[in-house]
């Protein structure tokens, strides 16, 4: 009987009517949406050419395939390729790959799309991960291939020593010029620019910079001039007009005001990740006399240095700021101010709750003033030693972050749909050019139309992402030019100094102090005799 079940079961499956639906479209006929990535110069007339050229190039080379279409040509400038977020069309591209609009990513080769094996092997893994190849023509590997993860580290490996031995050439370079005097930094001063490879005066900032020199010179702090050139919304360095005595002292110390240079203030180390420390004895520094027209005269910026040296030498710390701990300690259990108050000859700095109402309503007491001075030293000197580490990754995270934001600005949105549309219209203006469709002449004519409004396009982007400055960054960069001009060992606790640096401090019931840097950053230290 369980033969003939059995039995009956199989004839009743095989009596089952399949019913086969149709796939709406075969996967044969499906297109590979691919994309270009490319690095063009920075020379403008180059990069013209560059970017039609490789345009062009990709054109043909998918439409030579009939089941590949191009998405877009993405196209940074700039020879370097050490850091990806310093590429902005590259984060379009990865932008495009996360929405689904890419399938394969075509580069000239792995130095072009990335010199830092670390970036390299992060980006390939995430684009892996949502199905997006990327084809290096030169090396002929396909990440899709499960052995092309592997070239590729390989590869990237010798990408990255290509760029340190680049690099290592161009630090190479830059020291000859130095030791000829020839050099012309990438960065000038405020009051200067750079004209024809040659540094020149900026004659609107350069009436500014005569300015300061001479408030300084008649007897006027620092600050009060940051304060003034702010009331007068005077612009500054980074385009705001939000000055601070960091950036006066700055430019009073800045030798190149003279017509004078000293090279090689800060050098960059040898291997990747390139960290650029301040120079002290660590590399060579040059000093060479008339590289560029001067906007102080020696005299003058010599006496500056005099009185701000007398100034911190002569002045004692009560006369230069009467108590510098004013208004600036509260109480981190009640929220009350400390208020200065003299036993026996020791000063101490006590909290208000406290005096008055005793330690049922807080418990914080009474902090030597001493005390209160060497914590400040203590900092100080940490900050000296660690300033590279502590606050320039903290600006380099705020950046990030400010850049993230910038992103979905209005404006910045606006703009990368009018960059995306001119894209569209050089590609179909290429297209139209394979197919015969457009005279050699108009078309030449028409794409450079539509290459300079895309330069416009992405300068007007670079412009308003730069122009709109954080408060939190620019003081944070306020504070490491302050640190730079500080002296890297303090003998004994400097009211005007502690003023610069610190906003306020706030005393803990546990000892412990936390001081607020002018930037917002919190930092915590010990009393003496409670750690």
């Amino acid at each position: 009987m369980a033969e003939k079940s059995n039995v009956s079961g199989n004839l009743a499956l095989e009596r089952k009517q399949i019913i086969v639906i149709e796939a709406s479209e075969r996967p044969e006929t499906q297109k590979l949406r691919v994309a270009a990535y490319c690095r063009v110069s920075t020379d403008s007339s180059d990069q013209l050419n560059s970017f039609m050229a490789q345009l062009n190039y990709y054109t043909t080379l998918v439409g030579t395939r009939d089941t590949w279409t191009l998405v877009d040509l993405y196209a940074d400038e700039g020879i370097t390729g050490t850091s990806a977020e310093k590429r902005p069309d590259l984060q379009r591209l990865l932008a495009d790959c996360r929405k689904g609009l890419v399938d394969k990513i075509l580069v000239k080769s792995i130095s072009r799309f990335a010199r830092n094996t670390t970036d390299c092997l992060k980006t390939i893994r995430e684009l892996k991960a949502i199905g997006v190849g990327v084809c290096f023509e030169e090396q002929n590997i396909d990440t899709s291939n499960m052995s092309g993860e592997l070239l590729t580290a390989v590869f990237a490996g010798i990408a990255q020593k290509e760029s340190e031995s680049i690099s290592g050439n161009m630090r190479w370079s830059y020291k000859r010029r130095m030791e000829s005097g020839t050099y012309v930094p990438t960065t000038l001063p405020y009051g200067y620019k750079r004209e024809a490879g040659q540094i020149k005066i900026d004659p609107e900032q350069a009436v500014v910079i005569r300015r300061i020199f001479a408030s300084y010179l008649a007897g006027q702090s620092s600050k009060d001039i940051a304060v003034r050139l702010t009331r007068e919304r005077i612009p500054c360095r980074y385009g705001g007009v939000n000055w601070n005595a960091a950036a006066v002292r700055y430019i009073l110390t800045n030798e190149k005001y003279t017509g004078n240079s000293v090279w090689q203030k800060y050098y960059t180390t040898d291997t990747l990740p390139y960290k650029h420390p301040r120079n002290k004895g660590q590399r060579e520094s040059y000093y060479a006399e008339n590289t560029h027209e001067p906007i102080v005269s020696m005299e003058d910026f010599e006496a500056a240095q005099k009185l701000m040296t007398m100034r911190r030498e002569l002045l004692s710390p009560v006369q230069n700021i009467p108590y510098p701990f004013r208004r600036k300690i509260s109480c981190g259990v009640c929220g009350t101010v400390f208020r200065r108050k003299t036993i026996n000859g020791i000063v101490y700095w006590a909290c208000m709750g406290h005096d008055r109402k005793g330690t049922d309503f807080c418990p914080v007491t009474q902090v030597p003033e001493e005390q209160l001075q060497a914590a400040f030293l203590r900092l100080y000197h940490k900050l000296k030693a660690q300033e590279t580490g502590i606050l320039t990754q903290m600006l380099s995270d705020l950046q990030a972050i400010r850049d993230h934001r910038m992103l979905w600005n209005e404006d910045v949105v606006e703009l990368n749909k009018l960059i995306s549309d001119l894209n569209d219209q050089d590609r179909m203006l290429a297209s139209m050019h394979q197919a015969g469709l457009v005279d050699p002449d108009i078309f030449i004519s028409q794409g450079n139309e539509l290459a300079s409004r895309l330069q416009a396009a992405k300068r007007e982007k670079e412009r308003l992402i730069g122009a709109r400055d954080d408060k939190i960054p620019a003081q944070t960069r306020a504070l490491l030019e302050e640190l730079d001009s500080m002296p890297d060992f303090l003998p004994a606790f400097d009211g005007e100094i502690f003023s610069d640096l610190i906003e306020k401090i706030t005393v803990e019931y546990s000892g412990m102090l936390q001081f607020y840097l002018k930037n917002g950053l919190r930092l915590t230290e010990p009393l003496k005799g409670r750690e």
